[in-house]
């Protein structure tokens, strides 16, 4: 979004915040998501039970992957009942390898994603900590163990190894999902640290004798619980290759990066040494070089000839393959004169920039948080004289590190025009600095408009208009996409789901699509969302990533506090100069705080429009566009009206409905049980000699019945409590969007 976008939302929210009396409103309306689940994975093939926890997932009966070949069941109890939030996962042996996307469905509809690794390694699950080496879990070579770290301690595990034996132990934590930034040790048999890791949870170890060795795990602060879990490898490697690692989720910035437009070009395997301008790798453009960033202070020399006027694309992908990187290109014309050697700069590139300026310091105003760019250089290299270039590429990052697995791909070609586009869920921008980094699931309720915010990162000179829209929405739902305009770099996608919507949940497909050299070219745009929600983001650094699909739900168990629409679903026609007056609906599902709710246009084509006021409860209102001022050329538009307000909101009323009523059953029942139990009671006092035994035992089980009883009247106490304090009105801010108008201008000739 751009800045000024920013502010005008602050500015829309300020009315009901000027007279608040604290900053206690919550942020955004309840939405499912998935926290935890352990395990984490599995290997392909086989079947296994899976907790979770999550936030708003009450009615979770439904646990699904982003892949067909992982599927699950809910476990049923040997008496028939399914148990609360356990899965019987099962992978099928032919599930595609990686990081998968696994999602709950809940009375609210789909939730966040949490990461699910597939692999082929057998893998163990801890059951218990083991603070110290004698309670070590014992690991097995090339096996995984699923784990969470224990608060203010030390994991230890053991393993044999026999001498110059390599292994590679790594602990997948942050590639993930989780909030654990892991310390790795390998100690020998006498607990004496030998090699250890506190930046990228990967050690890469040769036993320098036989005997037993202890895998140490803690987090950097010694911090622990549920949401700091990790998957520790253990595997022998052999050979002296880059050490394997687990698979991980994708960084928003990989979204710019296309290896399939790379995968076109002819290949070339960069190799050593090419360090030196003498030793300069001769490459013919077009091409794409495999190469590393390797050994330690590695600057990998490229030489090739080129002619004036030619123009070339220079792009390097490392940072987006996920490592942590910062290529930087530079290009120099080589000047021979006899055997003296000059070199000119001609061009250097480095990072590609976010297509919108990120938050950075934790304060909203300053963009949004989440951050589109790239370590990785993208650039035009115009050549102005005939003759040989070369070129050097080097990690800035690099100095000191001598990492083999830190690879990179150089792609030089002729200007190619084409784009990559991400979106995400338009965030809450509160002001005074305050911001939330919310995981904002599709998950619509009835009669309520998602804004997403998609952006562009145009390639090769492209700067053309782009369209944005949405395929294979499920019924009731629609999406209007406001289009990025030429030579900019973010646009708006809007999903409405109507008031009549049934329940229903689908993987839908968002595309942008636009005219290059005369030819329809259309892009899938990758979604990408907070791994956890942050409500401060002041206090918790945001960690976005890409997700593996779209996934739409729509939910009836409530509708939203709000929908505004226009009174008739059509397109509304005027002619270019005139006036055109749209009549709106307001439908009201909750009480709200302040007077009126404010909605301005969102976008540049009606960006000029006042905003306007709807009075709390009024039945509906009216937006008067007048477009001899707007001086709007004929076409079709799409007005779409958004500000924010403040509700209360009462959270699953109906829960308490029902604990109520299962309240006075377990206490009707606990009363019935308990003067049967009196009777019997009194009946065995006076029961005769032969039948006085039997008649004491039958009045023993009807004391534990009453005692039973009495233990479900007091759970479901328990759940009424919980129910009640749940639905408890309380202030909720988040963002109103109006369902988008469609107009269409015409010619003042046309009929």
């Amino acid at each position: 979004m751009h800045k000024n976008t920013h502010v005008r939302l602050a500015v829309a929210m300020s009315g009901f915040w000027i007279g608040a009396a604290s900053f206690a409103q919550e942020v955004g309306l309840p939405a499912p998501r998935l926290l935890t689940m352990m395990p984490m994975g599995g290997k392909a093939g086989t079947s296994f039970e899976v907790t979770i926890t999550g936030e708003n997932i009450d009615g979770a009966k439904e646990l699904s992957f982003s892949d067909s070949k992982i599927t699950a069941k809910p476990k049923v109890s040997e008496a028939g009942n399914p148990e609360a939030y356990t899965f019987v996962v099962t992978i099928a042996a032919d599930a595609p390898r990686g990081v998968h996307d696994a999602r709950i469905l809940s009375r609210l509809g789909i939730s966040s994603s949490r990461a699910f690794s597939v692999n082929d390694l057998p893998e163990v699950t801890r059951v218990k900590p083991g603070a110290s080496p004698e309670t070590a879990l014992e690991l097995q070579p090339d096996s995984i163990c699923n784990a969470v770290t224990t608060p203010r301690s030390v994991d230890f595990y053991a393993f044999q190894a026999t001498q110059g034996k390599r292994f590679v132990v790594e602990c997948a934590a942050r590639g993930i999902d989780s909030k654990l930034n892991p310390v790795l040790i390998i100690a020998d048999a006498k607990g004496r640290d030998l090699v250890a890791d506190r930046r990228g949870g990967l050690l890469d170890f040769k036993a320098p004798a036989d005997g037993r060795y202890f895998v140490k795990v803690h987090g950097l602060t010694f911090q622990g619980g549920p949401e700091h879990f990790y998957r520790l490898a253990l595997l022998e490697a052999p050979g002296t290759g880059p050490a394997p690692r687990q698979p991980s989720t994708r960084s928003v910035s990989s979204f710019s990066w296309s290896p399939e437009e790379g995968a076109k070009l002819p290949s070339v395997a960069e190799t050593e040494p090419n360090n030196q301008p003498a030793e300069a790798q001769k490459i013919t453009p077009p091409c794409e070089v495999a190469g590393k960033f390797y050994p330690a202070a590695d600057v990998d020399t490229f030489e090739f000839t080129a002619k004036k006027g030619e123009v070339w694309w220079v792009e390097v992908a490392s940072e987006r393959l996920g490592l942590p990187t910062d290529p930087f290109v530079v290009v120099q014309r080589v000047i021979k004169n006899g055997s003296e050697e000059t070199l000119d700069d001609v061009a250097q590139f480095n990072d590609i920039p976010s297509p919108i300026k990120p938050s950075s310091n934790g304060y909203s105003y300053d963009g949004p948080v989440y951050d589109a760019g790239s370590a990785d250089p993208l650039g035009k290299l115009e050549i102005k004289e005939d003759g040989v270039y070369r070129l050097q590429l080097r990690d800035l990052f690099g100095g000191t590190r001598s990492e083999a697995r830190h690879v990179y791909r150089l792609s030089i070609r002729k200007p190619a025009p084409d784009f990559a586009l991400a979106s995400w869920a338009l965030h809450m921008n509160l002001r005074n600095g305050d911001r939330n980094a919310l995981s904002k699931p599709i998950s619509l309720r009835a009669g309520s408009t998602m804004p997403f915010e998609v952006v562009v990162v145009r390639r090769d000179g492209f700067d053309g208009e782009i369209e944005l829209g949405m395929t294979d929405l499920p019924d009731g739902v629609t999406a209007c996409g406001l289009k990025i305009p030429a030579g900019k770099s973010v646009g708006t996608l809007l999903i409405s789901a109507k008031d009549n919507a049934p329940r229903s949940i689908g993987t839908s497909k968002i595309f942008g699509r636009a005219q290059i050299d005369g030819k329809t070219v259309t892009r899938p745009v990758q979604l990408a969302s907070m791994v956890w929600p942050v409500k401060d983001a002041s206090q918790e650094i945001p960690n976005p990533r890409l997700v593996a699909d779209v996934p739409v739900s729509v939910s009836q168990s409530e509708g939203a506090p709000v929908t505004i629409a226009p009174t008739e679903s059509k397109v509304w026609e005027v002619k270019a100069g005139d006036k055109l007056t749209i009549p709106l609906r307001v439908t009201w599902r909750s009480e709200f705080t302040g007077a009126s709710i404010k909605l301005s246009p969102m976008g540049t084509d009606f960006g000029s429009v006042p905003a306007i006021d709807i009075p709390l409860n009024a039945a509906g209102s009216e937006v008067v566009l007048d477009f001899a001022a707007l001086k709007t050329p004929p076409g079709e538009y799409s007005l779409v009206l958004y500000g924010s307000a403040v509700a209360r909101y009462r959270y699953n009323p109906e829960a308490v409905k029902l604990a109520e009523e299962e309240q006075k059953k377990t206490d009707q029942e606990a009363i019935a049980i308990a003067e049967a139990a009196k009777k019997l009671a009194e009946d065995a006092k006076t029961a005769p000699p032969e039948k006085k035994s039997d008649a004491e035992n039958t009045a023993k089980a009807a004391i534990g019945k009453q005692k039973s009883a009495e233990a479900a009247k007091e759970n479901a106490a328990r759940r009424m409590k919980a129910a009640t304090d749940a639905a408890a009105p309380r202030d909720i801010v988040d963002i109103v969007v109006a369902e988008p108008i469609r107009i269409l201008v015409k010619s003042r000739d046309q009929k």
